[in-house]
Protein backbone atom coordinates (compact mmCIF):
# COMPACT_ATOMS: atom_id res chain seq x y z
CA UNK A 1 0.00 0.00 0.00
CA UNK A 2 1.03 3.45 -1.07
CA UNK A 3 2.67 5.11 2.28
CA UNK A 4 0.49 8.24 4.12
CA UNK A 5 2.70 10.75 2.61
CA UNK A 6 2.77 9.43 -0.76
CA UNK A 7 -1.21 9.59 -0.70
CA UNK A 8 -1.19 13.04 0.78
CA UNK A 9 1.13 14.23 -2.12
CA UNK A 10 -0.76 12.39 -4.46
CA UNK A 11 -4.03 14.05 -3.07
CA UNK A 12 -2.52 17.96 -3.26
CA UNK A 13 -1.15 17.14 -6.87
CA UNK A 14 -4.93 16.28 -7.71
CA UNK A 15 -6.38 18.94 -6.01
CA UNK A 16 -4.20 21.81 -7.76
CA UNK A 17 -4.25 20.09 -11.25
CA UNK A 18 -8.03 20.40 -10.89
CA UNK A 19 -8.08 23.72 -9.58
CA UNK A 20 -5.62 24.46 -12.75
CA UNK A 21 -7.88 22.95 -14.76
CA UNK A 22 -10.85 25.28 -13.87
CA UNK A 23 -8.88 28.38 -14.02
CA UNK A 24 -7.70 27.79 -17.82
CA UNK A 25 -11.27 26.62 -19.26
CA UNK A 26 -12.10 29.72 -20.32
CA UNK A 27 -8.58 30.19 -22.30
CA UNK A 28 -9.06 27.08 -23.61
CA UNK A 29 -12.33 27.99 -25.16
CA UNK A 30 -11.48 31.45 -26.18
CA UNK A 31 -8.35 28.92 -28.18
CA UNK A 32 -11.04 27.22 -29.29
CA UNK A 33 -13.61 29.49 -30.09
CA UNK A 34 -10.62 31.84 -32.20
CA UNK A 35 -10.47 28.89 -34.83
CA UNK A 36 -14.24 28.35 -35.42
CA UNK A 37 -16.29 29.92 -37.87
CA UNK A 38 -19.74 31.93 -36.66
CA UNK A 39 -22.15 29.05 -38.12
CA UNK A 40 -19.98 26.53 -35.62
CA UNK A 41 -20.59 28.25 -32.45
CA UNK A 42 -23.91 29.21 -33.13
CA UNK A 43 -25.60 26.00 -33.83
CA UNK A 44 -23.36 23.77 -31.74
CA UNK A 45 -22.88 26.14 -28.75
CA UNK A 46 -19.66 28.18 -27.13
CA UNK A 47 -17.95 25.13 -25.98
CA UNK A 48 -16.87 22.74 -28.25
CA UNK A 49 -14.16 21.30 -31.07
CA UNK A 50 -14.09 23.27 -34.18
CA UNK A 51 -15.59 21.22 -37.30
CA UNK A 52 -12.89 23.04 -39.64
CA UNK A 53 -9.73 25.32 -38.66
CA UNK A 54 -10.69 28.41 -39.85
CA UNK A 55 -7.20 30.49 -39.09
CA UNK A 56 -8.87 33.89 -41.28
CA UNK A 57 -10.49 35.04 -38.04
CA UNK A 58 -6.95 36.20 -37.00
CA UNK A 59 -6.44 38.16 -40.26
CA UNK A 60 -9.75 39.19 -40.43
CA UNK A 61 -9.47 40.75 -37.11
CA UNK A 62 -5.78 41.58 -37.43
CA UNK A 63 -6.36 44.02 -40.38
CA UNK A 64 -9.98 43.91 -41.66
CA UNK A 65 -12.41 44.70 -39.14
CA UNK A 66 -14.11 47.62 -38.12
CA UNK A 67 -13.87 49.46 -34.87
CA UNK A 68 -15.83 52.69 -34.45
CA UNK A 69 -15.05 54.12 -37.93
CA UNK A 70 -12.12 53.23 -38.28
CA UNK A 71 -11.82 49.70 -40.47
CA UNK A 72 -8.01 49.00 -40.51
CA UNK A 73 -8.46 46.04 -37.65
CA UNK A 74 -6.79 45.88 -34.45
CA UNK A 75 -3.33 46.32 -35.16
CA UNK A 76 -2.99 49.98 -34.75
CA UNK A 77 -4.54 49.71 -31.53
CA UNK A 78 -1.71 47.13 -30.81
CA UNK A 79 0.90 49.47 -31.57
CA UNK A 80 -0.62 51.71 -29.91
CA UNK A 81 -0.31 49.53 -26.86
CA UNK A 82 3.32 48.85 -27.63
CA UNK A 83 4.27 52.49 -28.10
CA UNK A 84 2.62 53.20 -24.84
CA UNK A 85 3.86 49.98 -22.59
CA UNK A 86 7.88 49.69 -23.78
CA UNK A 87 8.72 53.45 -22.97
CA UNK A 88 6.45 53.57 -19.34
CA UNK A 89 7.88 49.82 -18.44
CA UNK A 90 11.50 51.34 -19.13
CA UNK A 91 11.15 54.65 -17.65
CA UNK A 92 9.07 53.77 -14.52
CA UNK A 93 11.74 51.01 -13.76
CA UNK A 94 14.75 53.25 -13.87
CA UNK A 95 13.45 55.76 -11.70
CA UNK A 96 12.00 53.48 -9.24
CA UNK A 97 15.44 51.92 -8.96
CA UNK A 98 16.85 54.64 -8.74
CA UNK A 99 13.83 55.64 -5.96
CA UNK A 100 14.72 52.82 -4.07
CA UNK A 101 18.72 52.96 -4.39
CA UNK A 102 17.92 56.43 -2.52
CA UNK A 103 15.42 55.65 -0.09
CA UNK A 104 17.67 52.43 0.94
CA UNK A 105 21.24 52.78 0.80
CA UNK A 106 21.67 56.73 0.90
CA UNK A 107 19.51 57.57 4.30
CA UNK A 108 18.71 61.10 4.66
CA UNK A 109 16.06 62.53 7.28
CA UNK A 110 12.67 62.21 6.80
CA UNK A 111 13.39 58.92 4.30
CA UNK A 112 10.65 56.72 6.09
CA UNK A 113 8.08 59.32 5.43
CA UNK A 114 9.14 59.75 1.84
CA UNK A 115 8.74 56.46 1.44
CA UNK A 116 5.44 56.04 2.80
CA UNK A 117 3.91 58.98 0.49
CA UNK A 118 5.72 57.27 -2.44
CA UNK A 119 3.93 53.86 -1.47
CA UNK A 120 0.82 55.26 -0.67
CA UNK A 121 0.08 55.25 -4.39
CA UNK A 122 0.14 51.13 -3.96
CA UNK A 123 -3.41 51.77 -1.91
CA UNK A 124 -4.98 54.69 -3.68
CA UNK A 125 -7.80 53.31 -6.14
CA UNK A 126 -7.48 54.08 -9.48
CA UNK A 127 -11.18 56.18 -9.84
CA UNK A 128 -9.95 58.37 -7.34
CA UNK A 129 -7.16 59.76 -9.70
CA UNK A 130 -9.11 60.47 -13.19
CA UNK A 131 -9.97 64.26 -12.17
CA UNK A 132 -6.43 64.85 -11.29
CA UNK A 133 -5.25 63.64 -14.64
CA UNK A 134 -7.72 65.03 -16.62
CA UNK A 135 -6.66 68.17 -15.38
CA UNK A 136 -2.95 67.38 -15.76
CA UNK A 137 -2.99 66.04 -18.92
CA UNK A 138 -5.14 68.54 -20.41
CA UNK A 139 -3.24 72.29 -19.29
CA UNK A 140 0.09 69.79 -20.81
CA UNK A 141 -1.56 69.82 -23.68
CA UNK A 142 -1.20 65.79 -24.03
CA UNK A 143 -4.82 64.41 -23.18
CA UNK A 144 -6.26 62.03 -26.24
CA UNK A 145 -2.16 61.33 -26.98
CA UNK A 146 -0.22 57.64 -26.83
CA UNK A 147 2.50 60.71 -25.04
CA UNK A 148 -0.46 61.43 -22.21
CA UNK A 149 -1.00 57.86 -21.15
CA UNK A 150 3.26 56.89 -21.22
CA UNK A 151 3.32 60.00 -18.42
CA UNK A 152 0.09 58.25 -16.42
CA UNK A 153 1.50 55.01 -16.39
CA UNK A 154 5.36 55.97 -15.44
CA UNK A 155 4.05 58.58 -12.30
CA UNK A 156 1.63 55.50 -11.66
CA UNK A 157 3.84 53.01 -11.70
CA UNK A 158 6.29 54.86 -9.40
CA UNK A 159 4.75 53.03 -5.93
CA UNK A 160 5.16 49.53 -7.28
CA UNK A 161 8.73 50.05 -8.75
CA UNK A 162 10.04 51.83 -5.72
CA UNK A 163 8.19 49.40 -3.12
CA UNK A 164 10.03 46.61 -5.19
CA UNK A 165 13.35 48.21 -5.46
CA UNK A 166 13.79 49.68 -2.18
CA UNK A 167 12.99 46.18 -0.57
CA UNK A 168 15.86 44.19 -2.58
CA UNK A 169 18.12 46.97 -1.87
CA UNK A 170 18.10 47.08 1.51
CA UNK A 171 19.83 43.58 1.83
CA UNK A 172 23.03 44.96 -0.29
CA UNK A 173 25.65 45.56 2.29
CA UNK A 174 26.49 48.87 3.70
CA UNK A 175 30.15 47.84 3.39
CA UNK A 176 30.10 48.23 -0.56
CA UNK A 177 29.13 51.45 -0.52
CA UNK A 178 31.49 52.44 1.79
CA UNK A 179 34.34 51.17 0.14
CA UNK A 180 33.24 52.59 -3.05
CA UNK A 181 32.79 56.06 -1.45
CA UNK A 182 36.14 55.68 0.05
CA UNK A 183 37.62 55.32 -3.58
CA UNK A 184 35.97 58.11 -4.49
CA UNK A 185 32.72 57.32 -6.00
CA UNK A 186 29.73 59.01 -6.10
CA UNK A 187 26.31 58.59 -6.04
CA UNK A 188 25.46 57.92 -10.08
CA UNK A 189 28.61 56.28 -10.29
CA UNK A 190 27.85 53.56 -7.21
CA UNK A 191 24.55 53.27 -8.79
CA UNK A 192 25.64 52.18 -12.47
CA UNK A 193 28.72 50.02 -10.90
CA UNK A 194 27.58 48.48 -8.05
CA UNK A 195 24.38 48.67 -7.15
CA UNK A 196 22.57 47.77 -11.08
CA UNK A 197 25.10 44.82 -11.34
CA UNK A 198 23.46 43.16 -8.81
CA UNK A 199 19.51 44.53 -9.66
CA UNK A 200 18.71 41.75 -12.53
CA UNK A 201 16.69 39.76 -10.16
CA UNK A 202 14.23 42.38 -9.06
CA UNK A 203 14.44 44.43 -12.35
CA UNK A 204 13.32 41.63 -14.21
CA UNK A 205 10.32 41.61 -11.61
CA UNK A 206 9.40 45.11 -11.88
CA UNK A 207 9.37 44.64 -15.93
CA UNK A 208 6.78 41.84 -15.76
CA UNK A 209 4.39 43.59 -13.31
CA UNK A 210 4.76 47.04 -15.15
CA UNK A 211 4.46 45.30 -18.58
CA UNK A 212 1.62 42.95 -17.34
CA UNK A 213 -0.22 46.00 -15.64
CA UNK A 214 0.51 48.78 -18.15
CA UNK A 215 -1.44 46.72 -21.09
CA UNK A 216 -3.97 45.46 -19.14
CA UNK A 217 -5.11 48.32 -17.87
CA UNK A 218 -8.30 49.98 -19.07
CA UNK A 219 -9.76 52.43 -17.23
CA UNK A 220 -6.91 54.92 -18.10
CA UNK A 221 -7.18 54.13 -21.84
CA UNK A 222 -10.67 54.45 -22.21
CA UNK A 223 -10.94 57.84 -19.96
CA UNK A 224 -7.36 60.04 -21.59
CA UNK A 225 -7.66 58.62 -25.13
CA UNK A 226 -10.60 57.85 -28.14
CA UNK A 227 -10.84 57.35 -31.73
CA UNK A 228 -7.46 56.17 -32.99
CA UNK A 229 -5.55 56.98 -29.98
CA UNK A 230 -6.65 54.32 -27.90
CA UNK A 231 -4.78 51.04 -26.97
CA UNK A 232 -5.63 47.50 -27.47
CA UNK A 233 -7.95 47.04 -24.27
CA UNK A 234 -10.00 49.91 -25.26
CA UNK A 235 -10.47 48.82 -28.94
CA UNK A 236 -11.88 45.67 -27.78
CA UNK A 237 -14.50 47.00 -25.95
CA UNK A 238 -15.26 49.31 -28.87
CA UNK A 239 -15.13 46.16 -30.95
CA UNK A 240 -17.43 44.38 -28.27
CA UNK A 241 -19.72 47.01 -28.15
CA UNK A 242 -19.61 46.88 -32.25
CA UNK A 243 -21.00 43.72 -32.92
CA UNK A 244 -23.32 43.84 -29.93
CA UNK A 245 -25.92 42.53 -32.23
CA UNK A 246 -24.65 40.85 -34.59
CA UNK A 247 -21.94 38.57 -32.64
CA UNK A 248 -18.79 37.51 -34.38
CA UNK A 249 -17.59 34.95 -31.79
CA UNK A 250 -14.84 33.65 -33.88
CA UNK A 251 -13.20 37.19 -35.01
CA UNK A 252 -13.73 38.23 -31.27
CA UNK A 253 -12.01 35.04 -29.99
CA UNK A 254 -9.13 35.46 -32.05
CA UNK A 255 -8.61 39.37 -31.64
CA UNK A 256 -8.63 38.64 -27.62
CA UNK A 257 -6.14 36.11 -28.20
CA UNK A 258 -4.05 38.77 -30.16
CA UNK A 259 -4.27 41.02 -27.43
CA UNK A 260 -3.45 39.01 -24.96
CA UNK A 261 -0.27 37.64 -26.82
CA UNK A 262 2.33 40.07 -24.86
CA UNK A 263 1.82 39.47 -21.85
CA UNK A 264 1.47 35.85 -22.57
CA UNK A 265 4.47 35.07 -23.61
CA UNK A 266 5.98 37.21 -21.13
CA UNK A 267 4.27 34.74 -18.30
CA UNK A 268 5.62 31.76 -20.29
CA UNK A 269 8.91 33.33 -20.77
CA UNK A 270 9.57 34.95 -17.46
CA UNK A 271 7.13 33.58 -15.37
CA UNK A 272 10.15 31.43 -13.44
CA UNK A 273 12.09 34.70 -13.42
CA UNK A 274 9.30 36.86 -11.80
CA UNK A 275 8.66 33.94 -8.60
CA UNK A 276 12.51 33.99 -8.06
CA UNK A 277 13.26 37.45 -8.14
CA UNK A 278 10.09 37.94 -5.79
CA UNK A 279 12.43 35.43 -3.33
CA UNK A 280 15.34 37.28 -3.64
CA UNK A 281 13.95 40.33 -2.03
CA UNK A 282 11.04 41.79 -3.63
CA UNK A 283 8.47 41.05 -0.91
CA UNK A 284 10.08 40.54 3.09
Amino acid sequence: MPSRGKLSSLAIHLTLTTFAAFFLVPLAVVVLNSLRSTEDITHAGVIGLPHDLIWSNFSQTWSSYCIAEHCTGIQPYFWNSMQMVVPATIISTLLGALNGYSLSLWRFRGDHLVFGIMTLGVFLPEQMRLVPWVIVLSDLGLFNTIGGLVLVHIIQGLSFTTLFCRNYYVSIPQDLLKAARIDGAGYFRIFWRIVLPLSPPILIVTVIWQFTGIWNEYLYGVTFSSGEHQPITAALIALSARLSDAPQYGEQSAAVLLAAAPTLLVYLFGGRYFVRGLTAGAVK
